[in-house]
């Protein structure tokens, strides 16, 4: 068993070893101890008392420990997995499944989503204080939505509708935006100010470039640069403040980043160009135009800030849609559930369901909580939780998932599981670990960062010292100019675009290959996978049951006939199998005809008359029931379909069985060559399916895959994942259905069905729009040339700044009595960003097989 316990008094981390230590020192306990936050997970053999953990604590210090009640799971919470259930496995390579309550938090938890520091969250949003990024919110099950009249909030109510006081439209009791819709709005204005201020800057700084400038037609440069300076105030202290904010901090705490470069770059180049217009006469003539007045850098410092803005906008964006899978799977859980007091029905919310409870399913509704049916035989589509096409026949005794949704018919349950208990809420918060688990890849231009800033500041530093003790007079004067000069050619406008840029056109390339990329992490990692784990249902096969083939075993009966025979028995059915026969019977042109006395037996098939003679379709019990006499040659036939995992159903005709229908989920044709070409490449692949043994056995050696896994739950994938990196593999996941969402996100590379759910999709990193395998190995090249491209990218952003910072140093200066000036540093870096852009471009034209 595993709980979570809050502890108290713990400053340091001595503290917390000391707690730990205390703790695992208790005979039968694993535990596990955090400063941030102070709590102590502990996996027990067997029940040990609070009290008791608390004296061991009490003899080693002044710390306190009590239950959380956000995460506790016990002994009586277990059951057998196959059922639907979690067991608690201390081994880290197993996973864990915790029964853990999906609370809402008053504030929300927020995190980095670089995870520079791990799992740590924080209370209120903000900014890393490592990499500089925004905080984004973790989602968190919010409470059924109550509605209010704004102008009577006395009346409150269940669902949207007018007051019946004033007849105003009620308005959600809780209408606040999302966290994450806050930041992207709030950058989003700001992108706008920055845009409109910004635009005007580069037109007039460009301007000067135009022989007989208009500009200066109107008012001389010395002006317009006052324009400039006042255009460019909105843009550095409002729009895009919060950079230098970050600069500042990152050189407060040492922890260099992109940040504070952009911070050192901009800033330097704006307070340069006030110095400029405010004291012109200070600079040296080299250094002016021809007009008298100093090269200024407005448009420098404001480009780059707004250019880097619009990063920061697209990043909001793709965070948003990072936590939508959440979102997806929390859509799957209703929020009302038929409630049976009595003799009365009660619509309540299912907060308000306790265990033990009487419920009502009525057809087309989702089951409300975890349970067993008490009254009724129905049908119910468990596609959600195995990703299997064909509806599961119920009976009463049997157990039903929340979430899941009932067919044609009502059902009394009898609910056992409710809140964070439920399969449901197991399988969200799976997704919500697997997707927090990951330890992200710094980003490669931070790295960069680290190193390359503090080299610049030292050499703008050196620069400087040495101009101002050897440099020629005015000596201050060029130390400074000549200092500036190199901060600004290492200005890191084309560092920031170098990975976005070609991300941006990779991922619009892959595009219309069909194969949608989520991020830049997902692209580099699919270049180094080893295996690809592939799901069956709707990855490899169709998704649908379809009719394979009728056989017919009476020489007086063509295929025609005993398919005539089986659809008409079967428009009187409502079952999923009996739907595909009758689709199958409208593909060959067969007429129904009409049955009398039809009759649907559970769990073993439909019987009725026609034409005098009585018929029946279903297995070997309705056979045996109807006392239908079954040749030995016939059997075995059936016996051979049985073993490839297909379904099977009897028809006999009176007294005498004259042929069967065989219903399969159809390979698609595609997936062959598609594994085929994967395996060609030397990676692994392998099979993990809810379905059973036989059918799996029976795919895989069609399909000569690697290996199978069959009847496996969403755990059950999660694990053998886990399994698989233990030993240092790259995993990439292929799956379709929402079982398959917790191994998409844990997964190395998540890869899904464009045909499949929404769930399975937003966990996915890759999504393949027409569910054809062939796109992974689009993915795969596609990542190949991502990368080189990314790599070049970073040469060509680095290449201008590294041979400019020597020349703008004045190295050639006592040989050719040649300086860069801080224009040409900064038309250096415009070309490093045109190579740039210009080499991401060329990803447009590339060919992927």
């Amino acid at each position: 068993m595993k709980h979570t316990y809050k502890i108290t008094g713990m400053s340091c981390d001595g503290c917390r070893t000391k707690v730990e230590k205390a703790l695992n020192a208790i005979e039968g306990i694993s535990a596990v101890v955090t400063l941030e936050p102070p709590q102590a997970t502990i996996n027990m053999q067997k029940h040990v008392s609070t009290e008791k953990l608390q004296e061991a604590l009490s003899a080693t210090g002044n710390y306190t420990i009590v239950m959380s009640n956000q995460h506790h799971s016990d002994a009586s919470n277990h059951h057998d997995v196959k059922s639907h259930e979690t067991h608690q496995n201390p081994d880290p390579h197993h996973g864990t499944m915790v029964s853990k309550p999906l609370t809402t938090n008053s504030g929300g938890k927020y995190y980095c989503p670089m995870h520079c520091e791990g799992d740590k969250t924080y209370d209120k949003p903000g900014n890393c204080p490592v990499c500089g990024m925004d905080l984004v919110q973790q989602p968190s099950v919010k409470k059924a939505t109550k509605y209010t009249c704004p102008m009577h909030p006395e009346i409150i109510r269940d669902e949207p509708g007018s007051c019946p006081i004033c007849g105003m439209d009620l308005v959600p009791m809780d209408a606040d935006a999302e966290e994450e819709d806050q930041t992207y709005s709030k950058l989003l204005r700001k992108f706008k100010i920055a845009t409109v201020f910004t635009i005007p800057i580069f037109i007039i700084s460009m301007s000067e470039m135009i022989p007989n400038n208009p500009l200066f037609k109107i008012m001389d440069l010395q002006y317009w640069n006052w324009v400039q300076f006042a255009l460019s105030i909105p843009v550095v202290f409002y729009a895009t403040w919060m950079f230098f904010e970050r600069a500042w901090r990152s050189i407060a705490t040492w922890k260099l980043n992109m940040f504070t470069l952009i911070g050192i770059g901009a800033g330097v180049a704006w307070l340069f160009s006030v110095v400029a217009l405010l004291f012109p006469n200070v600079f040296p003539d080299q250094f002016k135009t021809h007009m008298g007045t100093v090269y200024v850098y407005f448009e420098a410092a404001t480009v780059i800030l707004t250019l880097v803005l619009l990063g920061q906008l697209l990043e909001a964006r793709a965070h948003g849609k990072t936590n939508s899978a959440i979102k997806e799977l929390l859509k799957l859980a209703p929020n009302k559930a038929t409630k049976i007091v009595g003799e009365k029905e009660l619509l309540v919310a299912i907060d308000d369901i306790q265990k033990g409870d009487l419920l009502r399913v009525k057809p087309g509704e989702k089951v409300p909580v975890d349970g067993s049916i008490k009254i009724g035989e129905v049908t119910i589509d468990e596609s959600m939780i195995s990703g299997e096409p064909i509806p599961v026949d119920k009976k009463p005794g049997d157990k039903v998932s929340s979430g899941t949704i009932n067919g044609n018919k009502t059902f009394t349950m009898l609910a056992e599981k409710v809140g964070s208990e439920t399969l449901l809420s197991q399988i969200i918060e799976m997704v919500n670990s697997a997707s927090r688990s990951k330890a992200p890849i710094q980003k490669l231009a931070d790295k960069i960062s680290g190193y390359f800033v503090p080299i610049v500041v030292l050499i703008a530093i050196a620069t400087f010292i040495v101009w101002a003790i050897y440099g020629p007079e005015p000596s201050y004067v060029y130390a400074f100019v000549n200092a500036i000069a190199v901060l600004i050619i290492a200005c890191p406008c084309a560092l920031g675009l170098a990975t976005p840029m070609s991300v941006m056109v990779g991922v619009g390339k892959g595009a219309k290959s069909g194969v949608l990329i989520k991020n830049a992490e997902s692209l580099e990692k699919m270049n180094v996978i080893d295996i690809v784990i592939i799901d069956k249902t709707g990855t490899v096969t169709e998704g649908k049951p379809s009719v394979e083939k009728v056989i017919s075993t009476n020489p007086g009966l063509n295929e025609n006939d005993i398919l005539q025979r089986i659809i008409s028995l079967n428009s009187s059915s409502e079952h999923p199998l009996a739907q595909a026969t009758l689709r199958y019977g409208q593909e060959k042109n067969i007429n129904v005809q009409p049955i009398s006395n039809f009759e649907a037996i559970t769990g073993k098939g439909v019987i009725g008359m026609l034409e005098g003679k009585k018929l029946a379709l279903g297995n070997k019990k309705l056979m045996e029931q109807v006392e239908a006499e079954v040749s030995s040659e016939l059997h075995e036939q059936i016996k051979a379909e049985q073993r490839q995992g297909k379904t099977v159903s009897y028809l006999a005709v009176g007294s005498k069985a004259v042929g069967f229908v065989v219903i399969s989920d159809k390979i698609k044709p595609s997936s062959a060559i598609a594994i085929k070409k994967l395996q060609e490449e030397g990676l692994e692949v392998m099979m993990f399916t809810g379905d059973n043994e036989d059918t799996a056995r029976a795919v895989s050696e069609t399909l000569n895959l690697d290996g199978f896994k069959a009847g496996m739950l969403p755990e059950d994938k999660l694990n053998e994942i886990k399994h698989l990196q233990a030993e240092g593999k790259k995993v990439a996941m292929a799956g379709d259905g929402i079982n398959d969402a917790p191994a998409l996100s844990q997964a190395d590379i998540g890869i899904a069905m464009g045909t499949g759910t929404d769930v399975a999709i937003e966990s996915a990193a890759i999504t393949l729009v027409k569910g054809d395998l062939n796109g992974i190995a689009k993915a795969r090249q596609l990542s190949h040339k991502v990368m080189r491209n990314i790599k070049e990218n970073l040469f060509f952003a680095l290449g201008y700044n590294v041979l400019g910072i020597p020349i703008a140093a004045g190295v050639l200066y006592p040989f050719f009595g040649i300086l860069l000036s801080p224009m040409i540093a900064a038309l250096a870096m415009s070309f490093s960003s045109v190579s740039v852009i210009l080499n991401s471009l060329r990803l447009r034209s590339t060919k992927l097989d």
